[in-house]
């Protein structure tokens, strides 16, 4: 099986030792994304409905890249540092997934890196 690296300057870079996303035959393995705007590298937490589309923006760019979309994903992994947050993040992310929603799980978690309040991944195939 062929395994793609799949970058964009559209996206943050990655922090650590990984890349955006892999795509390894049909499947897209998005990695996890916090708000942090790509051409600044500043985050974008004001408050976590900005946050959660900031999020959304880097997996959307990023599926881009891979030449997919949100239509193209099937599952989905949200981690939060406050379930009080979830029915807000959950209506920021419900607008990018309008028809035929994406799996997923929602698991609080006690910190996130940067100490941003959502990351989010996705596997998407094509």
């Amino acid at each position: 099986m062929s395994k793609q690296i799949i970058q964009t300057k559209e996206a943050p870079a990655p922090i650590g030792p990984y890349n955006q996303a892999i795509l390894a035959g049909n499947t897209l393995y998005v990695s996890g994304q916090i708000a942090l705007d790509a051409q600044s590298g500043e985050l974008i937490n004001e408050n976590i409905t900005e946050e959660t589309h900031q999020v959304m923006k880097n997996l959307e760019a990023i599926l881009s890249a891979a030449g997919l979309g949100f239509s193209d994903v099937v599952k989905c992994s949200i981690f939060v540092k406050d379930m009080g947050n979830f029915s807000t993040i959950n209506e920021a992310y419900g607008l990018y997934f309008k028809d035929n929603p994406p799996a997923r799980e929602t698991v609080e978690v006690a910190r996130l890196p940067k100490d941003v309040n959502v990351e989010i991944s996705c596997i998407a195939i094509k």
